[in-house]
């Protein structure tokens, strides 16, 4: 295989007809090396437009999807991102690249060592990861300038707004199969909030994330 061309396929043919033509994403896609973080096992497929698969019955999100989060976000040097469920760690060094420090937070230690080993090997320096449940979000570190959920979450819970500051955003995938959408909500005030849809999806729920017959109203 090719991986440059491969690569560039990727980019052409997946991710800019998603709307993603920011140059500096783009950019991003050449720099930060999809296939240094794909299981060995999957390697052929680290350019394909799939959820790839991950240990622990987990995944990699399709690039696009991951791409289309990154450019809608649009993050600043300065800013600190709170990413909930690392997978292998490749969106988690798209953001390190875009933001000033990220907190990435993985419930399973055995994805949290692969992302560490992951990033180290692939030089990524501002990226911290912590070992826990972030379906209700992380308060070390909070408030944060950006807040992205890496599997679908059925609701939303109250305390990942929180979390944010104003002028803030969220990146998060919400509903249940097969019906999710991707939203980006960014805080206006200290009770303000508005919320844009990006596309329609169906991704993977997030491990540990709170069912709706277990939220009280």
């Amino acid at each position: 295989m090719n991986i440059e061309q491969a690569r560039f396929n990727m980019i052409e043919q997946q991710i800019r007809p998603w709307d993603v033509l920011d140059a500096e994403v783009l950019e991003l896609l050449h720099v930060v090396k999809r296939e240094n973080f794909v299981p060995a096992a999957h390697k052929a497929l680290a350019f394909a437009d799939i959820e790839i698969p991950l240990p622990g019955g987990e995944s990699m999100l399709a690039p696009k999807i991951e791409a289309r989060l990154l450019q809608d976000l649009g993050l600043k040097k300065h800013e600190t991102v709170l990413l909930i469920g690392t997978g292998s760690g490749y969106l988690a060094a798209l953001l390190g690249h875009k933001a000033q420090k990220v907190t990435a937070v993985e419930l399973s230690p055995e994805l949290k060592a692969l992302t560490e080993k992951n990033l180290a090997d692939n030089g990524v320096t501002n990226v911290t990861v912590e070992q826990g449940n972030g379906a209700q979000g992380w308060t070390n570190g909070a408030p944060f300038d950006v807040i992205v959920v890496s599997g679908s979450l059925p609701v939303l819970p109250e305390a990942l707004l929180q979390q944010l500051k104003v002028g803030g955003r969220l990146a998060v995938i919400i509903g249940q199969a097969p019906a999710m959408k991707a939203q980006l909500i960014t805080r206006t005030g200290e009770a303000g909030y508005d919320t844009r849809t990006l596309f329609e999806t169906n991704v993977k729920a997030l491990a540990s994330a709170v069912a709706p017959s277990q939220f009280k109203f």
